[in-house]
């Protein structure tokens, strides 16, 4: 199968295109023949070895974490899918590689894919919407009425988010661009704040949530606007603690971890808030109940462009840009 593949970490060296074997099923797994796959700021993170140390990929390594396809074969232990499944997940961490003809995902991390959208819709979605649904669920455990503020509300996860949180019966405030008003206001976005003229700092405050993806300096602001008890949720780092002990690493990196949110979890303390870390994980019950939410139009995709699979390299340099509104896609077929 064709597949692009780095060799070691670097953020200006290309992806190759090369042959690799087809992936092998195991038992509890389906091969999918990938029609579709998105690129998220993960997969440029992860190659320019921004993750290096938290996820040891080995190498050649085949990126990429969203799929949409048709499953082609099942494991003798899967009982979920059929072969003709048209299908869409997030490849777990250390299974990814979606950035190729066929991936082989375990069922637990599959969904049907709603039938209400395309292939490049399907593929837009896993990354970001389950990021969004373990903040605003797990952690967060939003509730109608409160206010949460989403930083980016017209970027991949941001574009989402609004959706969840409306849902929700939430009042959301977002930052981004004047050119990008109409765009999060369409997505049900009530407050919205230009960040290249406004400070969010001075126009809100007492907010319950905060969905955090910018630099560090955001983040000391975005803990500020946050009422007594309210939950500061960060996608970009720092790494806490709990993240840590959730992935199991050594004790010499939870102590280098607890080292470098030292800082905003004392902040947080002070100002009575509460911090933390989120990195999503692979779940097909979670993107079943997204799913739900697509057919019924609750949530929407949002596609700035698709490139073909051969331009690959182009659509990575243009997500790096941070400039998408919504998700980059490529397409197979």
């Amino acid at each position: 199968m064709k597949a692009f593949i780095i060799n070691r970490y670097s953020k200006k060296e290309q992806l190759q295109l090369v042959e690799l074997p087809e992936p092998v099923a195991n038992d509890n797994e389906v091969l999918i023949q990938i029609h579709a796959a998105s690129i998220n700021q993960l997969d440029v993170k992860l190659k320019s070895g921004e993750f290096k140390l938290l996820l040891p990929y080995k190498f050649p390594l085949v990126l990429g974490h969203d799929v949409a396809g048709i499953v082609t074969k099942v494991g003798s232990k899967v009982s979920r899918f059929k072969v003709g499944d048209e299908v869409f997940a997030r490849s777990a961490d250390f299974k990814i590689g979606t950035f190729a003809e066929y991936i082989a995902v375990n069922e637990n991390d599959l969904a049907l894919k709603p039938k209400n959208i395309t292939m490049e819709q399907a593929a837009s979605i896993p990354l970001v919407a389950l990021t969004v649904w373990q903040a605003f669920v797990e952690k967060a455990k939003l509730e109608k009425g409160q206010k949460v503020f989403i930083q980016a509300g017209s970027g991949g996860v941001g574009t989402i988010a609004i959706q969840l949180a409306k849902y929700f019966g939430a009042t959301v405030a977002t930052t981004t661009s004047a050119d990008n008003f109409d765009l999060v206001k369409g997505l049900g976005a009530d407050i919205v704040i230009d960040y290249k003229t406004q400070d969010f700092e001075t126009i809100l405050n007492e907010y319950d949530v905060v969905l955090n993806s910018q630099d560090e300096k955001t983040l000391e602001k975005s803990l500020r606007i946050l009422k007594s008890g309210g939950k500061l949720i960060s996608i970009s780092g720092p790494p806490d603690v709990s993240f840590a002990k959730e992935i199991g690493l050594s004790w010499f990196m939870k102590t280098a971890i607890s080292f470098l949110s030292r800082k905003v979890r004392k902040q947080a303390r002070q100002l009575g808030v509460d911090y933390s870390f989120l990195f999503m994980q692979a779940n097909g019950k979670q993107l079943s109940e997204i799913s739900a939410l697509i057919q019924t139009d609750i949530i929407r995709p949002v596609i700035d462009k698709v490139f073909p699979f051969e331009q690959l390299n182009q659509a990575m340099l243009y997500v790096s840009s941070g400039h998408a509104k919504g998700k980059v896609v490529i397409k197979f077929k």
